[in-house]
């Protein structure tokens, strides 16, 4: 057992309502102390309904009452700015995606912590999708062979209102999960091939997306992030040299059971348990074999923390991954906007 890491939230929209305080707060390591929200008494209001704890005008205000750290949950132009306040503070520090608009300013950040010896994260729980987990498994005991194309999908069809504004556009948005969880299969990216779709000319966020990337051990990753799809193909199809596992979705049901009021903490041994009707099966030709799937771990990520913070554990996600996330997306920008492959250094 370690002491409680005293935790604040900052921004209690969609991100921190659903993803952040439930898991916070199912968490024995976690202290969770309150939020910092916005000057608004219907969401100050909102929190001392729904969380029983109380609101903060400001980082310096979470600090004073005794947090250590901090979780940030904000829309994307708003996280680096805050993250550096906080790490100036002394708090460490767990980022919502995307972690930074361009990979610069996220380099720029990591560097940051570093120099100051403060704790840094980024929130990837998509890591711990139940289906993720299950074909990391399969790869690891050898069931597919050698990974050769890796195929992802987050297709929703909601062409209005479309990406919301907050998550940066859907390249940003659902491709900071994407890429980062090609990036845990198959390692560093040396080539990347994109289109884009922007709802309102140029200007407009970016809603429906393709990344092609080739990775330096010479697998292939297909992404594709849309709100404008009607017909969403497969969650994953992962081909290996002996086997290709699919899922054909819907997505994990982490989600769904957060947003349906359920947590860890409800549900206990029970939470992240796919029924048989969503698993994912390997096939190899005619042959097909349904395939148990791992339980989904979101729940994992807070106590993961905590024992970073405290010295005992490393960090649930190394904060360069995500810088390396940010250069794939920031070729992918560049690739589509001129039509051309970007080949990374």
């Amino acid at each position: 057992m370690i002491t409680p890491l005293r935790m604040g939230l900052v921004g209690y929209g969609f991100g921190g309502r659903y993803f952040h305080a439930p898991l916070l707060a199912s968490a024995p390591e976690c202290e969770f102390l309150g939020v910092v929200t916005r000057n608004s008494p219907e969401r100050r209001e909102q929190v001392g309904k729904e969380l029983g704890l109380p609101t903060y005008a400001s980082l310096e205000e979470l600090a004073a009452a005794g947090a250590e750290a901090v979780a940030i949950s904000t829309p994307a132009d708003t996280h680096m700015p805050l993250v550096r306040q906080a790490l100036g503070l002394g708090l460490a520090v767990v980022c919502d995606k995307p972690f930074a608009l361009d990979a610069a300013a996220a380099r720029e950040t990591v560097e940051l912590a570093e120099r100051l010896g403060v704790t840094l994260t980024v929130y990837q729980n998509r890591r711990w999708d139940s289906d993720f987990l299950t074909l990391r498994k399969l790869i690891d005991s050898g069931a597919l062979g050698t990974l050769t194309r890796f195929e992802s999908r987050f297709e929703r069809f909601a062409p209005e209102p479309g990406p919301p504004a907050a998550g940066g556009g859907t390249l940003r948005d659902f491709g900071s999960h994407l890429v980062d969880q090609a990036l845990v299969l198959s390692g560093p990216v040396e080539q990347v091939y994109a289109e884009m779709h922007h709802r309102d000319g140029e200007d407009g966020l970016d809603d429906d997306v393709f990344v092609a990337l080739t990775h330096r051990n010479g697998a292939r990753s297909h992404i594709w992030g849309s709100w404008r799809q009607g017909a969403p193909g497969p969650r994953f199809r992962a081909a290996g040299t002996s086997g290709t596992y699919v899922v054909d979705g819907p997505m994990d049901g982490q989600e769904g059971l957060l947003i349906s009021g359920a947590t860890p903490a409800s549900l206990g041994d029970r939470w992240g348990a796919e029924p048989e009707e969503r698993w994912g099966r390997v096939l190899r030709g005619d042959r097909v074999e349904p395939v148990p799937s791992a339980r989904g771990a979101w729940d994992t990520f807070y106590p993961a923390f905590a024992g970073a913070v405290r010295g005992t554990r490393p960090v649930p996600v190394d904060p360069w991954d995500a810088v390396a996330t940010a250069t794939v997306l920031d070729a992918a920008r560049a690739g589509a906007a001129s039509g051309q492959i970007v080949r990374l250094p």
